[in-house]
Parts: structure tokens; sequence; C-alpha cells
């Protein structure tokens, strides 16, 4: 009897000890969770792959082999940009017009120049121009080192006399000709250039390339973009906005007509005003989209303050197409996405070299 009465305590023991067995004063293991239940990201997947085919993905640079970065061209042409001596009042520089901490613009419908008068046209933001098809709206100038040298001879502009006065006020700054020369050392001859000046100036210029959203988005950040900018994406290449707004900078690719469907009020006739050519009539580069949220007003004289109606009003004339207020939100909320980083170190205003007694001061004519 007692053999057995040990058996059954060693039993009862055994079972409170065992931890999945209940009763008996045992515990209840818990019960493993219940999986997540798995997300359905293909419809992103599917809309980041088709994006990124239609636009692409912002490189990190537009240098190339015939425009490389140098680390002294950038730094020089750095200085350059936001060096107001190279205006004849010298209170402008290349980014009084198109500020680095704004998005490359002023948010003016068009900007005032030396003597205050303004221009015809609105200044388009200098972020990722030089990845497009040329510059200015009408094209007129083929890269950003051209483009660079036109608003210091612009009497509008900077208003400088002549190429010989630039080059007058380059030289006399004790700095600047070293500057070039380390810039440019399989210079023939003396490197202090005017058209060095637009290369410099030109260099650090292809860096200024502001990434965001988007690019995380078609680079495989399926979350990069809020599900109204998706939808607005997925409208945008729907509703026939990819025709000219195309590749990496959404924009800045072609020339097209304003009022390709319905005429567009304006006696600024574009393109033709370089080319003489009566097909050119009222043609403009088509403006890259890319920070379009931060960049207006809109239009290519700055006459348009607000963003849905810009959207509208691109839909009617170029696309013959009314969007209710729903599509204009959802376009907007993915044009919001094309918003970009922009490098602070890269942009950060340098100490610029000292003038000399031999620096000319500034001047009204």
């Amino acid at each position: 009897m007692r053999r057995r009465a040990d058996l059954w305590a060693t039993i009862i023991l055994a079972a409170a000890m065992a931890p999945g067995l209940p009763g008996c004063g045992g515990r209840e293991e818990a019960a493993a969770p219940a999986a997540a239940p798995q997300r359905d990201d293909s419809a992103a997947r599917a809309l980041a792959e088709r994006a990124r085919g239609a636009l692409g993905a912002l490189p990190e640079s537009a240098a190339t082999e015939e425009h490389p970065m140098t680390p002294a061209r950038v730094d020089l042409g750095r200085m350059l940009y936001y060096d107001t001596r190279f205006s004849l009042n010298q209170g402008i520089s290349c980014n009084t017009c198109h500020q680095l901490d704004n998005f490359g613009v002023d948010n003016e419908p068009t900007s005032p120049g030396h003597e205050g008068v303004r221009g015809e046209r609105n200044s388009p933001s200098v972020y990722n121009a030089a990845l497009q098809i040329a510059q200015f709206w009408d094209g007129r100038a083929p890269n950003v080192e051209e483009q660079a040298k036109g608003p210091v001879m612009n009497p509008v502009e900077m208003g400088m006399p002549s190429e010989a006065y630039v080059l007058r006020v380059l030289k006399s700054i004790p700095d600047y000709p070293g500057l070039f020369a380390a810039a440019f050392p399989d210079a023939e001859g003396d490197a202090v250039t005017f058209d060095n000046f637009g290369v410099a100036i030109g260099a650090f210029e292809r860096g200024l390339i502001t990434p965001g959203p988007l690019d995380d988005f078609v680079n495989g950040d399926l979350e990069a973009l809020s599900p109204d900018a998706q939808a607005g994406l997925e409208l945008f290449l729907d509703v026939g906005c990819i025709t000219c707004h195309s590749g990496p900078t959404v924009g800045g690719r072609m020339y097209q007509k304003l009022g390709l469907i319905e005429p567009f009020e304006t006696s600024d006739t574009g393109r033709f005003k370089v080319t003489g050519n009566e097909a050119d009539k009222y043609f403009f580069k088509v403006p890259s989209l890319r920070n379009v949220a931060e960049t207006g007003p809109w239009m290519h004289d700055g006459g348009v303050t607000d963003l849905h109606e810009m959207v509208r009003i691109m839909a009617r004339y170029q696309l013959g197409k009314t969007l209710d207020d729903d599509q204009v939100n959802l376009l907007v909320a993915f044009l919001e996405s094309l918003t970009g980083r922009v490098d602070q170190g890269y942009v950060a205003q340098p100490t610029l070299p000292e003038s000399s007694a031999d620096t000319p001061g500034p001047s009204t004519s």
C-alpha cells in the first residue's frame, strides 16, 4: 500500500509541474499570437514599376564628360553664383532670382533687375535645370554654362556693359585669378575668361539635384508616397500629363505649344522669338515639375498663383479635359511629393574673395 501511495504522489507531482497541462496547479501555455495579415502591396509595386519606366529617378548629378564637376571648378562656381559684384549695381547675384534656400526661385511673377525693372518672364528654378533639354523658357541657351552668362550681360537683369568689364572685375579681385587657374589647369593662356566664368557656375549648378519621395517610391520604398499621392501619380500617368512632363525631371525634355488643344491667350510668342520660325509660335520649353509646389507663381509670365488652378488650366488647354475637384486634389497631392531634398552643405554660401582698391564699385550706368 505504501508503494502504491508513493506512486500516486509521484504522478500528481509530475502533473502539477507539467507546464502545458491544465489543472492541478499547472499553467496553461499561452497561445501563439495569430500572424498579422500580410499587406497586399502588389498595386503599389506595379505603380512604382510603371512610374520608374515612364519617369525614372533623378541621378546624383548632371555631370558629363564634356562638363565635369571637379572640386576646384564647383567651389569657384559656387562663389561666382553668390557674388553680387558681377552686376552693375553690385546688388544682384545669380542667387537673387534663383534663391538656393527657396527651391531656386524668388516667388515673384517676374524678377526685378539692377534698376528695378522687371523682366518679361518668370524666373524658373535652377534646381535640376542642368538635366533639361535647354535653358530659359524659349530654349535659347543649350546648357547651364551658356545660361549663366546671359543674365550678367542682360541690360534689364544684371546690366554689365561688356564681357571685358566682367573680366576687369574678376581680375581686380586678388583671389579669383588663382581660383580660375586651379579650376582650369589645362587652359591655354589666361584661365580668366568669360566662357570659363559660365563653365564654373555651370559645374556648380550640375550638382543642384533634389531627389524626393517620388525617387524613393520608384526605387522600392512603397510607403514614400501617401495613398493620395499614389492615386495622383496613377492619374498623372493615365490622364495624359506624362505626354509632356516625362523623364526624371518630370518635364524640361521637350518644347510644346501653349494652347495645344484650346488657344491660350498670351502676347508672348515663345520660341518664335529665338528661331523666327512660324511653326514655333507659342511654343515654350515644358517646365520641370520638380519642386513645383514650392516654386509658384506659375506659367511663363508668373500669372497663376494657385496650384490647383494651374492643374485645371493645363488639363483644359493642353489636354482638352475638365477635371473634377477630387481629381485635381489627387494630382496636387502627387505634385507635392515632387518637393525634394536640398543638400544644405552643398548650397551653403561661401566666404567670397575680398575686393581690392582696383575693384570697380557699384554703378548705375
